[in-house]
């Protein structure tokens, strides 16, 4: 069961957000671990009474998922959670793999011994989460969002930024059927080595293609 607003925002304390934006990272949370599956109709009345709210501040929260993609709106019939078809999956990996793999290169350049350190230490909880036999889905998934973000952050663009955590949020709708499939958490293991040796050997060209690669297997996997 997902938090509830009370867990997120002990009684009589100040949120620094507002209301409907800790309404939207709930009805997210709830997205991402299917408790709302894809195609399902959000029901907000019901939302609204669980949450003690008025459904004012629901519907902002429901227009911000549906900014992200996450939600979709009906004329008359109420808000959906996104169905991504396979043409959506193959944009939204197409667009991922321009943005991470041009990131990837300015890393390799421009990284300092201490970012790539970073990295390496991500990838190594990577490795023990995706040890034959003791997979662990949920924490490798974890982990290799880790690591792509900070990725992102040593890369310092944050326009990319923005664009890739939206295309994220979007690709989280169908993560369960990519990691899943047998075989592909020793694949997505397997490219993330090859990212890092480009990495550690500073090649911008090859750190961008590895990357591009690794986005490719994983579209192939999800789709």
């Amino acid at each position: 069961m997902s938090a509830l607003l009370s867990d997120i925002r002990p009684p009589g304390a100040l949120s620094p957000r507002a209301l409907y934006e800790e309404v939207a990272e709930l009805l997210r949370q709830r997205i991402f671990q299917r408790e709302l599956e894809p195609g399902s109709w959000i029901d907000e009345l019901k939302i609204a009474e669980e949450f003690g709210i008025s459904r004012t501040p629901l519907r902002e929260a429901l227009k911000v998922l549906a900014a992200e993609g996450l939600v979709t709106m009906k004329v008359r019939r109420g808000a959906y959670v996104t169905e991504v078809s396979k043409q959506d999956l193959s944009d939204v990996y197409h667009l991922l793999s321009l943005l991470e793999s041009d990131a990837a290169g300015v890393v390799a350049a421009k990284a300092s011994k201490q970012e790539i350190k970073e990295l390496q230490q991500l990838h190594d909880q990577l490795e023990k989460a995706g040890k034959p036999g003791q997979e662990n889905a949920d924490a490798f998934f974890a982990i290799n969002e880790r690591f792509h973000m900070r990725l992102l952050e040593i890369a310092n663009n944050r326009w990319r930024d923005q664009m890739v955590a939206d295309l994220r949020k979007v690709m989280k709708l169908n993560r369960h059927n990519s990691l899943l499939k047998t075989g592909r958490i020793a694949e997505s293991l397997a490219e993330h080595r090859a990212i890092m040796e480009a990495l550690l050997a500073s090649d911008s060209a090859l750190t961008a293609l590895r990357m591009q690669e690794h986005f490719a297997n994983g579209l192939e996997a999800a789709a």
